[in-house]
């Protein structure tokens, strides 16, 4: 989805907004016994792949992509995530549009310049008074 798209998060191309609610087969949804247990395996599922992208958060990976696809996961099944997502998107897309604006851009812009310049400066000042030497002793 870019940020030009007329198609709102969590709404259909007609406009419609999607239904909330469970994309079980309809054969499923009509035993409760199944519908359940269909359920409980939508949300192991689901729980599996959140806590997977949990570890990858400190660890290497993509921790947030993967609980993001655990949170779609149960959003087949649980209106809340559904929810949830929705929610997601929109601010994503809130976001990715004022990341774009001329404004904002050229205040990051001007923030990170100045953010560097202190730290040059700091480093300057660091090895002026102590001189550039490595952590550990070569001579002995």
């Amino acid at each position: 989805m870019n940020a030009e798209s007329d198609e709102r998060a969590g709404e259909s191309a007609d406009g419609k907004e999607a239904e909330l609610g469970s994309r079980a087969p309809e054969f499923i949804k009509s035993r409760r016994s199944l519908h359940l247990s269909w359920q409980v395996g939508v949300f192991v599922v689901g729980l599996a792949v959140v806590g997977a992208g949990v570890v990858m958060l400190p660890l290497p990976g993509p921790g947030w992509l993967v609980i993001f696809a655990g949170m779609a996961i149960w959003a087949t099944e649980f209106v809340w995530a559904q929810l949830v997502l929705r929610w997601t998107k929109r601010k994503v897309t809130e976001a990715a549009q004022r990341a774009l604006d001329p404004k904002v851009r050229r205040r990051n812009i001007i923030l990170t310049t100045i953010g560097l310049v202190i730290i040059g400066a700091l480093l300057a000042v660091y090895f002026w008074k102590f001189g550039f030497v490595m952590p550990w002793k070569i001579d002995e």
